[in-house]
């Protein structure tokens, strides 16, 4: 039976906390949520009342609700941190991270701000985030896999600690040191090359060839010769001879990418080739012998394209000897931050910005654990890209409202509520076109946020980026 570990209750005695807000009820309820866990908490429903308190308190925690951010309470903020640098400051936001707007205010704030909380508290993931940020927080030593001493080689391709992922390349030295056809099943974005290209850099051919070849990016008419060659005069355009990835791969590995693109026709000289270890040129009757490791990869389940007649038994019993499985990147939550971190320093580095780099907030790694990542971590890699090309260069910690402008779909972050039972709606009359109706709706939605694109955008389901599409095509 495998042990699950038991957190023991956040512990928040000793600290004191300061939450700021003008709704009493939710004073009250904060208070009421926090105090299970030991701090010593005060309340202010004014910027006289905060002032009052900060001038006679040390406070190690603020909480101050969004709405009451202005110029004076920044200045103010801004101050208090100067004396204490050690004060955590946080800033309530009332309908979900994607109605932060750019203000001079906010813009203000998020350079002294610590993080940005939103509305529903959740107080547990809260007190967590403070244990952390006071050097509390003690999770057992969660450290990087370093899969046995043969992974030094290939770092940092290999980032991960998740127990899924663990469990995928639990056996990867032991089949690069064999000389097996492997195949690496995963959606597209996992990481198959990597993991091909690991393969490849720990067994007996390291010092040979990595050929790589993506069956589906390659036309059917052209890809048998890329494969396999030809001899000069086979077809009009033949000038000379050519090896194709098979004579090029000799004593190497060729790594045949999305194989289930393949056409039945060429998987039976694939196969052919597989089991005599030779090829034959386009036009060329010579057998010429090839010494090379096949290393698969296929984004689709091959049992079900056999099942369906598309993807030939045989060739995938032949293929299917050692056999990888990469877990989506919504499977791997615990290896989210370690790769976007990874990713953004990479990008930091590449366009030339000195460090200290600014650093991720505890809720935007919480954002992009909730994100799906139907990209997987090759979705990841081009996000963080985008911040890093794009972040304003005073930026110290990135905050979710930098991120979701560079998300596909913000729904999938904060869906969208259920519409009250008398809520106002729009009236569509029958003939009228789609573009007027889609129109008109992003117009009455913007009017509901008060003009609040990021808002419209999460209830209209869409990118902000589509919204702003629309609006300059409007």
């Amino acid at each position: 039976m495998v042990a699950v570990p038991i957190f023991p209750m956040p512990d928040l005695k000793g600290l004191s906390v300061l939450i700021v807000d003008n709704d009493s009820s939710l004073l009250e309820d904060i208070c009421q949520g926090l105090s299970q866990f030991g701090p010593s908490i005060l309340t202010a429903q004014s910027y006289k009342d905060a002032v009052q308190t900060l001038s006679s308190q040390k406070i190690k925690i603020i909480i101050v609700s969004m709405g009451l951010i202005d110029e004076d309470f920044v200045s103010m903020l801004r101050d208090y941190r100067s004396m204490h640098p050690d004060t955590l400051l946080y800033i309530l936001v009332e309908e979900g991270l994607s109605s932060v707007e750019a203000s001079k205010e906010s813009e203000a704030a998020s350079l002294i701000v610590d993080d940005y909380i939103s509305k529903p508290f959740d107080f547990i993931r809260f007190a967590r985030m403070i244990e952390a940020n006071t050097g509390r927080l003690h999770t057992g030593g969660a450290a990087l896999t370093p899969l046995k001493p043969f992974i030094k080689k290939i770092k940092p391709y290999f980032l991960f600690r998740s127990p899924v992922m663990q469990r995928a390349m639990f056996n990867l030295p032991e089949m690069a040191l064999s000389d097996q056809t492997v195949l690496i099943s995963g959606e597209t974005g996992t990481g198959k090359e990597i993991v091909a290209r690991a393969i490849h850099v720990l067994s007996k051919r390291a010092n040979g060839p990595f050929v790589p070849v993506n069956c589906g990016a390659i036309p059917e008419s052209l890809i048998e010769g890329e494969l396999f060659g030809h001899e000069k005069g086979a077809f009009t355009g033949a000038f000379r001879d050519r090896k194709g990835k098979f004579e090029t791969a000799d004593k190497g590995t060729l790594f045949l990418d999305e194989i289930g693109d393949m056409s039945l026709n060429l998987q039976v000289r694939l196969l052919r080739v597989l089991e005599e270890s030779k090829v034959y040129r386009i036009g060329g009757e010579k057998p010429i012998p090839v010494d090379v490791r096949i290393i698969a990869a296929t984004r689709v389940e091959l049992e079900n394209a056999v099942r369906d007649n598309i993807f030939r038994e045989d060739l995938y019993y032949r293929l299917n000897v050692l056999r990888i499985k990469l877990p989506p990147l919504r499977e791997r939550v615990e290896d989210i931050s370690l790769l976007a971190i990874h990713f953004l320093e990479r990008a930091f580095n590449e366009i030339g910005r000195q460090e200290p780099y600014p650093v991720l907030s505890s809720e935007t790694i919480y954002l992009f654990e909730k994100y799906p990542w139907k990209g997987n971590i090759r979705e990841l890699r081009n996000v963080m890209t985008r911040i890093a090309t794009l972040l304003p260069r005073d930026t110290k910690r990135i905050f979710p409202f930098h991120i979701l402008p560079h998300l596909n779909d913000v729904s999938q972050i904060y869906p969208q509520s259920v519409p009250e039972k008398n809520s106002t709606g729009v009236f569509v009359p029958i003939g009228m076109r789609l573009e007027q109706v889609e129109d008109m709706l992003i117009r009455e939605t913007l009017k509901h946020t008060g003009g609040n694109r990021t808002k419209a955008a999460s209830l209209l389901g869409i990118s902000i980026r589509t919204l702003r599409r629309r609006l300059n095509k409007a």
